[in-house]
This record gives C-alpha cells, sequence and structure tokens, in this order.
C-alpha cells in the first residue's frame, strides 16, 4: 500500500519584488517517507520551506493537507494542520536548561505553579522514544554539543505530535558521529510514521536516508527521483543544469 500523502503542492509561486524566487513549484510529502530538498544557493529551498511553514505564504499556487486545499498565511496555519519546522539557527535559548527549551511558551502548570517535575519526565520519555545520548536534562543548552542541541530543536518540534517535520540543514556544520545521530533521529521520525521535508548539501547525507529527492533550479522544479534508483552523479548533473527537467517517472509527485 503506497505512503498516505499528507501535503502536496502544485504551481506555487513566490516573488520578492523583481525577483521571482519560485516558478510552479510541485512538491508532495507522504506519511513514512523522507524527501531531500536539493539545490544550489539560490534555487528556493529556504523560500519553499517558509511557503510551507506560513512563514512567508506563497502568492500563487495550490496546497493540500490531506487532499483537502488549504491556506498557509501564517505559521500559527502550518501548526494547527500538523506542520513542525525546525531551522538551520535551531532558536534555541542556551542559557535555559533542556527542559526549558522543550517547554518554552507551552509550559506545564499546576495550581498555577510550573510542573517541572512532569515536564521533565515528558522530556526524559520523549527524548528517550528518540535514544537521545542527553543525560542531564538540567543543564544549559549552551554546554551541549551541536549534535545534541539539533536532538532537542527537533525533539521540541515533535512535542507538539505533528505529522510532518521540516529540517533546514540539519547536518549543517555537525561532526561525523553528530551527524550520524541526526540522521537516525531522520529514520525514527519516518518509522514513526512522520513526513519528512529535509534541506540539504550533502548528497552523501541525502542518498543515506531520503527515500526521494526533489531538485530545484533558479526557483522551479527540476527533478524528482527515487533514491534507491538513481546515482549521485545524476541528481548533481539536475542541480547544476546539466540537464534541465530531469523528472524521474519513480519518483515523481504525480502521473
Amino acid at each position: 500500500m503506497p505512503p498516505v500523502p499528507l501535503l502536496r503542492l502544485r504551481g506555487v509561486t513566490k516573488r520578492f519584488g523583481a525577483v521571482q524566487a519560485l516558478s510552479d513549484v510541485d512538491l508532495e510529502i507522504r506519511a513514512g517517507e523522507v524527501v531531500a530538498l536539493v539545490g544550489d544557493n539560490g534555487a528556493g529551498k529556504s523560500t519553499l520551506v517558509k511557503v510551507i511553514s506560513g512563514a512567508d505564504p506563497a502568492d500563487a499556487g495550490e496546497i493540500e493537507w490531506k487532499r483537502r486545499p488549504v491556506r498557509l498565511n501564517q505559521p500559527s496555519d502550518a501548526r494547527a494542520l500538523g506542520i513542525a519546522t525546525v531551522y538551520q539557527d535551531l532558536a534555541l535559548c542556551e542559557n535555559l536548561d533542556v527542559v526549558g527549551n522543550l517547554f518554552l511558551g507551552r509550559e506545564i502548570h499546576r495550581s498555577g505553579i510550573l510542573d517541572e517535575v512532569e515536564m521533565e519526565r515528558r522530556a526524559r520519555e520523549l527524548l528517550r522514544t528518540l535514544a537521545s545520548r542527553i543525560f542531564n536534562l538540567r543543564i544549559p543548552v549552551a554546554a551541549l554539543s551541536g549534535g545534541q542541541r539539533q536532538t532537542v530543536a527537533i525533539a521540541r518540534a515533535l512535542l507538539s505530535e505533528p505529522q510532518a517535520v521540516l529540517l533546514d540543514e540539519p547536518t549543517a556544520a555537525l561532526g561525523v558521529e553528530q551527524t550520524a545521530q541526526t540522521l537516525d533521529l531522520i529514520e525514527r521520525m519516518r518509522d514513526r510514521g512522520l513526513g519528512v521535508l529535509i534541506i540539504s548539501h550533502n548528497l552523501a547525507d541525502v542518498k543515506a536516508v531520503a527515500d526521494q529527492v526533489a531538485v530545484l533550479r533558479l526557483g522551479r522544479n527540476n527533478g524528482f527521483f527515487s533514491v534507491n534508483t538513481t546515482s549521485q552523479e545524476q541528481i548533481v548533473a539536475s542541480i547544476t543544469g546539466a540537464t534541465e527537467n530531469a523528472v524521474s517517472r519513480a519518483g515523481r509527485p504525480w502521473p
């Protein structure tokens, strides 16, 4: 049985003044699949993530959530549907501990007092399901490694129990071991039935964890590929423009 379509974009267009950032972009994210969004600098990847997250609404095009047309005019619209976003800067408060970061803005209260015990219990349980290597939840985030910070950011996104997660360059500036931990987290999210979209410049990471690859070039689609049947050279050719509109039927969102 094919994975369930969660999010579909058709003909999405976005302009910033005289700059055409996105032109007629299609994309599909399915439950239990990892889609890698790749392309050179300026290809429109981050803009597309901001469109999906509601941070920068599309100027034109159709967006469907579970086959139902929706409008994403602000981040709260995306969150209400079940779409969570983890940006490259992670947006963590380094002076707060792990529990404080996870529950920032959605603290648990009991009789008007912060329920620190319950928040720590939930944080520990969530991190356990992610096979986290963070053992002390009361140390400041500033004392954590890059990989551990990425884990905290992803765990915070999962607290709201989303159905789709967008990750902007999740392995950027991470070492080999920390990258492996982050890729393991992505696989665990897929195993939980989430739809995952990752932006990455690292094609080795893409080949390791993604099921499908969507290539953007100059703000337009330039290929949909199934990772299992596509070589890295084919993907690179699509990214650089050596092949134009290199659409693989096996990986194309729609017939």
